[in-house]
């Protein structure tokens, strides 16, 4: 049996079908959205750093029995000369992560130890700590490491939350100060994560993709109280260098972070995470890190090798409009800041070697 249409059926149907498939485009997420730019200008791709770079903010959770083989193999691809492993633990594990790179690969690691904050106020804590401290920096540590647990998770023997100014503390700032070790700390994370989540949230599509990391405005405390407590600290430990992680959160806001800079001479900033941030204003950034060349240090954070070549191209070149490395922190573009040599340098590991004690200048150029 044969189905006939008339012409007006074909064409009614025609159109139902292409306005289902225009529909379907224009209900297309945020998330899915992702177009190729259709701009064309000069790309100058860098997988290779233009100099020997010192990583200051490296994490290597299992080094007391880790073969290392394959991350020196591509710490040689992108020029990294040093990798500081923040992850090194205290006591026994850091002796074994210190052994195996003496061992096994020397000159290419260095260890930062770190400090158990649960407990504080109970009978002897400060002693003890400090204690564990000082052998640990006499085995080998060249800094100490302080998570962002200490102002967000971190309890006293009480079960409060333990500010990152507690006065209980301050044994532990004032002997890394005496000992000449740097103390890296990470304080809270990006204030987005504290607001609204909306659409006027700029971390919008990170936190819907990483729910977790949504806080409420007072959990387990305001973002400003927290960083407040950190700036606390600074102030009260001139004679300590504290490397401020992630630009202590303001690279978005380099004006006030310039301040701070000037406030607190002892404070100095690694730019891991952020180099997002610092992409999308080229110029202002480029005067900021003109003024505080002395005091900013490279560092990426998590170990994922093919993320390293955003950072040295933002550095390194004058690119324009070119992508980010991860659409959920940074839906925007990036434009190189096209730093001299000079302060390449400094940030690449001239101020790292000036700070972390005992590292070997040999084998950085003049």
């Amino acid at each position: 049996m044969k189905h006939f249409f008339s012409t007006k059926s074909v064409i009614v149907l025609f159109l139902v079908f292409v306005n289902s498939y225009f529909c379907n485009a224009q209900e297309m997420s945020f998330e899915e959205y992702n177009p190729t730019s259709t701009l064309v200008v000069p790309e100058n791709p860098v997988i290779r750093a233009k100099f020997p770079f010192i990583d200051v903010h490296g994490h290597q959770y299992n080094m007391p029995n880790q073969d290392l083989t394959d991350v020196v193999k591509a710490m040689d691809t992108l020029n990294m000369q040093l990798m500081v492993n923040l992850s090194g633990r205290s006591g026994d594990d850091l002796i074994k992560s210190i052994n195996n790179i003496k061992t096994n690969f020397p000159g290419r690691f260095v260890v930062f130890c770190n400090v158990n904050f649960d407990g504080v106020g109970s009978e002897g804590w400060a002693e003890k700590t400090v204690a564990q401290l000082e052998k640990d920096v006499e085995n080998g540590a060249r800094g100490l490491k302080v998570y962002k647990s200490l102002g967000l998770r971190n309890t006293d023997s009480d079960g409060n939350r333990l500010a990152v100014d507690d006065e209980r503390l301050q044994p532990v700032w004032e002997k890394c100060g005496e000992l000449g070790i740097p103390v890296l700390i990470h304080s809270a994370d990006p204030k987005s994560f504290w607001d609204e989540f909306d659409g006027d949230n700029e971390r919008w599509l990170e936190l819907k993709t990483h729910p977790r990391r949504k806080r409420g405005a007072d959990d387990p405390a305001p973002w400003e109280q927290i960083i407040q407590e950190q700036h606390n600290m600074f102030r009260k430990n001139p004679n300590t260098k504290f490397i401020n992680a992630h630009m202590g959160w303001f690279a978005n806001d380099l004006g006030f972070l310039g301040q701070l800079m000037d406030e607190l001479p002892n404070m100095y900033v690694g730019i891991g995470a952020i180099i997002a941030e610092l992409g999308r204003q080229p110029r202002n950034a480029k005067l900021f890190f003109e003024k505080y060349q002395d005091r900013i240090l490279f560092g990426k954070d998590s170990w994922q090798p093919t993320e390293f070549p955003t950072y040295f191209r933002v550095l390194e070149t004058a690119d324009e409009y070119f992508p980010y490395h991860k659409k959920y922190h940074a839906f925007w573009a990036m434009y190189g800041l096209d730093l001299p040599d000079e302060i390449l340098k400094k940030v690449y590991y001239k101020n790292a070697l000036k700070i972390i004690p005992g590292l070997d200048a040999s084998a950085f150029p003049n």
